[in-house]
């Protein structure tokens, strides 16, 4: 089995279980960034032929952004099919709930034709999104300006506990973002945000069998700086300065993007090459480190322990894959 690579599951925590529904054939595939992801599900696909990918990175899905998203070139699109690359420019917005919409309607598309996905990625909303069929609050632009305007977090902390007491309890005071948004969509949709769900912290059945990767953050960190020096060689430079022209800048959505932001903020001539790449791999380790937490909050995941070669636990992923037939 994989080389001797342990298969463990976090515990459940909070009493919410990790029972899944009837799955429905379609894997999950998570894990931090630059832990070969992508790399296990083509190998998966290699050795299932019914087998499609469904991109989980609400970076990849952007043309023109290839070379910091690892996305995969002409060469394994022609021999695997992938979803939701390349759907959108990197000047457009493109929320969740877009996301959402095109991942449903690309495994509808697979299951339509007797085949089966892997969805792969690290981006924790997105996932949450699709595995969770989550009911996603739109934008309310002008009531959100209103409130940025107010420096006073705990003010407005004040304000969500009265039309909210329930989205109130569910966060930190404290945490800015968090408050903001919920207090955006209670008075922006006329609900409470707390009846849009129960919250990112509550894990309920789902038909999708979820894999993580873990590696030792040591391995990771070192992973993470050696892809960065790969992608500069292969003209990720390059590549920011003929989308800043051919777009004129990013959208709030694609502006997120690690390594984009940095080496565009060199370009504007706020930094030098080596501090933007400095930058951008130790903004990369952070955003791993999140990634790590998120996933690992959630008792439905199955871990495989990677090392050096994460190929090693092929035979474990495959071995879920198999055991998830509908």
């Amino acid at each position: 089995m994989g080389g001797g690579a342990a298969v463990v599951h976090p515990n459940a925590g909070s009493g919410q279980g990790s029972a899944s529904a009837h799955p429905n054939g379609h894997l999950v595939l998570v894990g931090p960034t630059a832990s070969g992801k992508s790399a296990l599900a083509l190998e998966v696909a290699r050795r299932r032929p019914e087998v499609e990918l469904v991109s989980m990175d609400s970076m990849a899905l952007y043309r023109g952004m290839d070379i910091g998203t690892a996305t995969p070139g002409a060469g394994r699109r022609a021999e695997v099919p992938h979803h939701l690359l390349d759907v959108a420019d990197p000047s457009e917005e493109y929320t969740v709930s877009t996301f959402q919409a095109a991942a449903r309607a690309a495994l509808e598309d697979i299951t339509g034709r007797g085949c089966r996905a892997v969805l792969v990625g690290g981006t924790g909303l997105h996932i949450r999104s699709v595995v969770d069929d989550l009911e996603i609050p739109g934008r309310y632009g002008e009531v959100r300006a209103e409130l940025e305007a107010e420096p006073d977090t705990l003010l407005l902390y004040r304000r969500l506990s009265d039309s909210d007491p329930v989205a109130a309890g569910r966060m930190e005071p404290t945490n800015r973002r968090r408050v903001l948004r919920a207090l955006e969509v209670t008075l922006g949709a006329g609900r409470p945000f707390s009846s849009f769900g129960p919250g990112l912290d509550r894990y309920s059945e789902t038909p999708f069998t979820q894999v993580g990767l873990r590696l030792p953050h040591d391995l990771l960190d070192q992973r993470i700086t050696e892809r960065f020096a790969r992608m500069m060689d292969e003209g990720f430079l390059e590549e920011v300065v003929g989308l800043l022209a051919g777009f004129g800048g990013f959208s709030h959505t694609a502006a997120q993007a690690l390594g984009y932001r940095e080496l565009a903020a060199h370009l504007r001539g706020e930094c030098t090459l080596d501090e933007a790449v400095e930058d951008a791999v130790a903004a990369t380790r952070r955003f791993a480190r999140r990634q790590e937490r998120w996933f690992r909050r959630d008792p439905r995941i199955t871990w495989l322990d990677v090392g050096e070669d994460p190929l090693a636990v092929l035979d474990d992923l495959l071995a879920s894959f198999d055991t998830c037939a509908p």
